[in-house]
């Protein structure tokens, strides 16, 4: 009987083993240790992931004309109005951070999914001096490259005055999952240029969404002893957003405005992310010590 279930090759004679057969299960069997031997260093690897994510740079236009009032109660308070009902709809995948500029630009708050500190933030901006709004988009796409594991490309220290970037210290990068909204009356009169600045963000792939917050036909307003005009400059602030890719709001059309919170959904963004694979390789060198086992039973009708 076992001579004749030796024909069919499950039990075979010692005699009859080939020479390279006999050596195969020991070498699986040696690879399997090496393989453990190899996960206990726990390996790592870098994979392309997809996420559904964004992060939103709140860029606030803190400058004196803000204080007008052609908006109730007055610009800047119909931007935060505008600014928080904004947060309190984004999901949670979504980072937000929160630049103020006025004759220079600050970042207040690194981008965060605490909803509750941007509100905060938001709270504590009041108008100041000058209007900047290059160096307002400027900060704006440093703090996302930084956000982003980048180095930051402003060439000074004084970030509430930083200099305009040269070409050579544009940083090199897509960020296409980052968005600005810009809240601002438009008016502008500080270097550097802000339609030059916006051909830097779609450099990166950040498109700018403008507010504007104000009446074309303007207001008086009393600044530092003098009677000035301020009125929304719209054309400023839709060649922002053309340039970029982005779309312009005016505050003052409520249903217009609400578009913007369908607008900017997160995106779908491939990135690099380093995952420990120890357990792949523990269960890759298991499975080599039951191929060893099974092949040695076969062949043999004994494990290595």
């Amino acid at each position: 009987m076992a001579a004749r279930y030796g024909s069919l090759g499950i039990v075979q004679e010692p005699g009859k083993h080939s020479g390279r057969r006999r050596h195969i299960p020991a070498l699986i069997f040696l690879l399997g240790i090496t393989v453990l031997i190899t996960s206990a260093a726990r390996p790592q690897a870098t994979v392309m992931l997809p996420k559904l994510e964004g992060t939103v740079i709140l860029t606030f236009d803190v400058s004196g004309s803000m204080a007008a009032d052609d908006l109730k109660p007055n610009r800047m308070e119909a931007a935060k109005a505008a600014a928080r009902a904004f947060v309190e709809k984004q999901p949670s995948n979504v980072l937000i951070g929160v630049v103020a500029f006025s004759d220079g630009g600050i970042t207040v708050q690194q981008p965060t999914s605490e909803r509750s500190e941007t509100l905060a933030t938001i709270d504590r901006l009041v108008p100041r001096r000058g209007t900047s709004v290059g160096n307002g988009i400027l900060v704006s796409l440093n703090t996302i490259v930084v956000s982003e594991g980048g180095e930051s490309f402003l060439s000074s220290d004084n970030t509430t005055e930083p200099s305009t970037p040269t070409p050579d210290s544009v940083p090199m990068g897509w960020y296409p999952s980052s968005v600005i909204v810009l809240l601002s009356d438009g008016e502008n009169n500080q270097n550097p240029d802000p339609l030059q600045v916006s051909d830097f963000a779609a450099d990166l792939g950040v498109r700018i969404y403008t507010i504007g917050l104000g009446s074309p036909e303007g207001t008086l307003l009393e600044v530092e002893g003098f009677t000035v005009v301020s009125s929304l400059d719209e054309a400023m602030l839709q060649g922002i957003s053309d340039i970029t890719g982005g779309q312009y709001y005016n505050a003052a059309n409520e249903d217009e405005l609400l578009r913007v919170y369908r607008d900017l959904q997160p995106k779908l963004s491939i990135k690099s992310e380093s995952i420990e694979i120890t357990s792949l390789f523990a269960g890759v060198g298991i499975l080599l010590f039951l191929a060893a086992g099974a092949l040695s039973l076969l062949w043999f009708g004994r494990v290595p």
